[in-house]
């Protein structure tokens, strides 16, 4: 990959948490059923909407990057859940009000790995139209009718917040070395329910995504090693771009899922340390839907763990048939 291009800025908007005691006592949770997932505490907002945080992220991400409306030539926003209104582009939503100029804006949906999938379109944008900058965003707010955050998943527990990164092709704290998507669609139909619907939650409000389908066609072993497959396919080519090995990656940028599936996905297969990657943070902030990934680089810029000559791998997974793997190299303190 080209060492051309650059992260100027990360940042994340990030509501009050919640705990999973505070959660049951306010019968919202049932301890037994998500005791398993390890997770702590959800960030919960309790009036702002996705795009608002997005906003808000927005805005700190452009201003830590010195980034000015002329200097942005895409806007590319994220999500995996509602962002708060019905047939209405959130994107130029963000745009108008994070200041982000008139330049293309755009909705991706990739469900949890929209966030990369963002990242690698703005990534090529730039590169085959030229522009100085581009504007990724993410959100999502996973709230009551539609999305039980407690119940709908039964091994991940959903937060709510708003994420953003520049990217660049001037300068960063962080070159881009690697980035690469795998997709496998033979396995598409694991999150997708029996009949189509007419309208947006006409077969199940609240959602669930409670489904056997695939282990009743695959079996648990070689459903298991589907996944593992793609994430590793998605690892090795990236760190073959970058020209590093996977044990020598510094920081691991994780999907904050529950904690067997962090193991079954990340630490046990791959060797992955969790003292090396955000698995601790993430367990008190909840799965971010689209944002887990840049929320995380934020947090460990944010904390100073990033020191120049560390590598910091990014790792995005939609519904188990979509994986992305973005390789860091960090060349200054963010």
């Amino acid at each position: 990959m080209s060492d051309g291009l650059y992260v100027a800025a990360a940042s994340s908007w990030l509501p009050e948490r919640l705990t999973l005691d505070e959660a049951e006592l306010a019968g919202l949770a049932d301890r037994a059923r998500v005791w398993n997932t390890g997770i702590e505490s959800v960030c919960v907002s309790p009036d702002k909407s996705a795009p608002e945080m997005a906003v808000l992220a927005a805005r700190d991400a452009l201003a830590r990057a010195e980034v000015g409306p002329e200097d942005l030539r895409l806007l590319l926003h994220a999500c995996a859940y509602h962002q708060g209104h019905d047939m209405w582009p959130a994107a130029s939503y963000v745009q108008r009000f994070c200041g982000g100029g008139s330049c293309p804006a755009v909705e991706v949906r990739q469900m949890s790995n929209g966030g990369m999938i963002a990242l690698e379109l703005a990534a090529g944008h730039l590169r085959a139209y030229g522009g100085a900058t581009a504007l990724v965003t993410t959100a999502d707010r996973f709230s009551l009718p539609g999305f039980d955050r407690w119940r709908s998943d039964p091994s991940t527990i959903c937060g709510d917040g708003g994420t953003a990164v520049v990217v660049s092709t001037r300068t960063g704290f962080a070159r881009l070395r690697g980035l690469v998507t795998v997709s496998d669609p033979g396995l598409e139909h694991g999150s997708r329910g029996e009949r189509f619907s007419d309208a947006p939650l006409a077969a199940r409000a609240p959602i669930d995504l409670h489904s056997d389908s695939l282990v009743r066609e695959l079996g648990v072993e070689a459903l298991i090693d589907r996944i593992e497959a793609g994430q590793r396919e998605a690892f090795d080519r990236a760190c073959a771009q970058a020209d590093v090995k996977l044990g020598d990656i510094d920081w691991y940028v994780l999907p904050n899922l529950g904690r067997t599936r962090m193991r079954a996905q990340y630490f046990d297969p791959f060797g992955i340390d969790p003292q090396r990657s955000t698995w601790s943070w993430g367990r008190r902030v909840g799965h971010l839907g689209a944002g887990d990934q840049f929320a995380g680089l934020a947090h460990l810029a944010f904390e100073g763990a990033l020191e120049p000559g560390q590598t910091c791998l990014l790792a995005g997974v939609g519904a188990g048939f979509t994986w992305t793997a973005g390789i860091l190299e960090i060349i200054a303190r963010p």
